[in-house]
Formats: C-alpha cells, structure tokens, sequence
C-alpha cells in the first residue's frame, strides 16, 4: 500500500513538474523528463549531469522545430540535396566548386551564385540543394520560381500588401529564383524584380537560375537599361557557374528506352 501511495505521489509531481515545463515553453523537456528521470535514477547520475540532459533534449527539439517552420517557409524540395546529384553525368562541373558553395559561406558574405545552362542540367537542383545545406545551417531560406515571384508582386500591388511582400523577400537570409528566362518578364512587374534585386544588393545572397546568357536577359526583361542594372548588382559579387553538360531527362528518356 505504501509503494502505491509513493507512485501515485511521483505521478502527481511529476504532472506538476510538467505544468511548469510548459508554462515556460521547455517543450523538448516536457517530453524527455519522465525518461530522463528513469535513465537518471538507473545510473545514479548526479543533479548536474540530469539538468544537462534535460537542457540538450530542449536545445534539440527547439532547432528540430526551428528547421521544420523555415523549410515550410522556404518552399525547398528535400528530395533534391547535394547527395542526389549526379555528378558522373555532368563530369565538366567542379564538383570542389560545387561543394565549396553548399558549405554556405559566400552567404555570411553576401555574395550570389548564378547557374547558367541549358533546360535539365541539374540548375535547379543545385540551387535547391545548396538551400537545404544553408537551412541545416541556421539561415532562412526562400525560394521562388521566377513566374511565382511576378504572381506575388502582382497580387501585392492589387491588395497593398508589397511592402510587407518585401520585407518577407528581403528578410531571408538566402533568395533563391529559379528559371530566369524561360518567359520574358511583363513590363509592369519589372520594376517590381528590379526593386527585388536592389533591396538584396550587398545585404543578402541570392541565388539564380537561368538558360539564358547575361546578353539575353535585356530580351528576358524587355529593357536593356534596366537588366543592366539587375546583372551589375547580381555579378559584383557573385560567382557564375556555367553548366555544359546533357539535360538529365534526356538521360532517363534515353535510359528508359
């Protein structure tokens, strides 16, 4: 009877001791506590060393969350990391250059990254991959298909909300735009890119794909003046990589016949 009564008090305080946990929003303590607590007891652990797991368990499932709520934000593709990509298929590309960009440091510097190449050479996978490693890192991400960023300015302007659209592209830490190239760009929204890029200039990195050389992009634009002065700020500091190799659909068209 004795023993019951012992347990049932542990349950209670232990239900109090959780209250608490979530009171102060320790969540990653409030779900390791009770097994931290019997881990503890087996292994005649001392106080310090308890806390010190409880604080661990905390620090983990807060980053654990963090992670989760800025790849919901960024729109990445976890399915396209840097291991997923090809690299015997496209043996003229630097893997070393390649692995370089995705250790994320030319993020701290603000610099950008252009990938340049025909459609299916792997543009888009790389920009995505380098996301998920800058998003294991810490840094919010975002990405957007060239024609998703024109629907965003668009539907800013109708509702008044491209100031808030703004602060939201120039918040993250990386930008990623994808397919600059495929369609050219209405006359009414490129201002709306231009004020992207100009905003980003030397605060923030952003990342572009493109199919198109920097000498057609006044066609992608339709001004010559104004995608000059998108490629001067995108290229003062960047590096631009040129993929020569064969589209990969090709390649599983191919394979799959």
């Amino acid at each position: 009877m004795t023993n019951y009564l012992i347990t049932k008090q542990i349950k209670i305080d232990m239900e109090k001791l959780k209250t608490k946990l979530r009171q102060f929003k320790l969540a990653g303590m409030v779900k390791s506590i009770e097994s931290r607590n019997k881990y503890a007891i087996e292994n005649n652990m001392s106080y310090l060393d308890f806390i010190n797991l409880l604080i661990e368990d905390e620090y983990v499932n807060r980053k654990a969350n963090s992670f989760g709520k800025r790849l919901n934000k960024s729109k990445i593709n976890t399915q396209k990391g840097i291991d997923d990509f090809d690299f015997n298929y496209q043996p003229k590309l630097n893997k070393k250059q390649i692995m370089e960009i995705a250790s994320c440091r030319f993020i701290n510097e603000n610099k950008n990254i252009v990938f340049m190449g025909k459609p299916g050479v792997g543009k888009t996978h790389l920009a995505n991959a380098v996301g998920i490693e800058a998003l294991k890192q810490g840094y919010k991400v975002l990405l957007l298909h060239i024609n998703d960023l024109i629907e965003k300015l668009n539907a800013a302007q109708a509702d008044g909300s491209i100031r808030q659209l703004m602060n939201n592209i120039v918040g993250a830490d990386l930008l990623i735009l994808d397919e600059l190239g495929f369609k050219k760009i209405p006359s009414e929204f490129t201002d709306g890119v231009f004020e992207v890029i100009r905003k980003r200039y030397e605060t923030g990195s952003i990342i572009i794909t493109s199919n198109r050389n920097f000498e057609d992009w006044g066609n992608i634009f339709g001004d010559i003046v104004m995608a000059s002065a998108i490629i001067d700020r995108i290229v003062h500091h960047a590096e631009i990589i040129k993929i020569e190799g064969d589209s990969y659909r090709t390649k599983n068209y191919l394979n799959a016949n």
